[in-house]
């Protein structure tokens, strides 16, 4: 049952075949409203095909899984309607020239028009720029970026960035949709330990305010439900030599190409 926000999300046996072998095989997931849920295994290893696959960006081959009342893969449009991406390469690249401000400004116009209602389109001008005002302001609170902690506030380009604040900035464009299950990818990347540890903490934080979060990683925290793609719990490619690299980055790219036509 969905709890007041985040999904509950449910697998078995979930996998999913690009062109050239398995780009994961034999998932399962068990996960209650609001969890944090890690998605762990090295580089290579079907992690982001199998976070686009959870939230209805990529069609999965077998198996069957659930995100709240919604089958996948008979209902992938509808887990895409109420899910969100964040800090995923090749489909939620922040354009390094342009500023927070117009990052922010761009998604709330986004956001106005293709997620709202035709009856919210209406509304007296003054109304909207005030949700939209409303939404960015509380979406950046729950990321925890802070614009006036930035070396030029509003208008510091994503280049002059530190590594978690451009992460926040991400989780920060998602949650101006307010989904309520939050994927993000490349959580650890070249982070130290104690970015890492902040990172978790902001994770954490979206839980316990009720979305449910789907987080790929190299290494999971204790407190998560840990889903692993790494080959120590299973087959994850049809046979060995569909474990070469040049396969892996082609069935990566076919899965990014799909998510960004989603």
């Amino acid at each position: 049952m969905d709890g007041p926000h985040g999904l509950g999300v449910r697998a078995e046996d979930f996998g999913l075949k690009g062109p050239r072998g398995w780009a994961f095989r034999g998932i399962g997931v068990d996960a209650e409203p609001g969890s944090l849920i890690a998605v762990e295994g090295p580089s290579g290893s079907g992690r982001t095909c199998l976070l686009l696959a959870l939230t209805g960006r990529m069609k999965p081959t077998e198996g069957q899984a659930r995100v709240g009342q919604s089958e996948l893969p008979k209902q992938m449009a509808a887990v895409r309607r109420f899910s969100a991406l964040a800090h995923v390469p090749g489909v939620t690249d922040l354009e390094p020239a342009l500023s927070v401000a117009e990052h922010l400004r761009e998604r709330a116009l986004l956001q106005r028009r293709f997620g709202g209602s035709v009856r919210g389109l209406l509304r007296p001008r003054s109304e909207r720029v005030t949700e939209a005002r409303l939404r960015v302001d509380s979406a950046l609170a729950a990321a925890g970026l802070d614009r006036e902690s930035l070396p030029k506030g509003s208008r510091t380009a994503v280049r002059d960035l530190e590594r978690v604040e451009a992460l926040r900035l991400s989780v920060a464009l998602a949650l101006i949709g307010r989904p309520r299950l939050l994927g993000i990818d490349d959580t650890d990347l070249k982070l130290s330990q104690a970015e890492r540890a902040e990172v978790w903490a902001l994770l954490r934080s979206l839980t316990e305010a009720g979305t449910t979060v789907v987080a790929v990683c190299n290494e999971a925290p204790e407190d998560a439900v840990v889903v692993s793609t790494g080959p120590a719990d299973g087959p994850t490619r049809q046979d060995e030599d569909d474990t070469d690299d040049t396969e892996d980055k082609e069935t990566a790219d076919a899965a990014l190409a799909e998510a960004r036509r989603a």
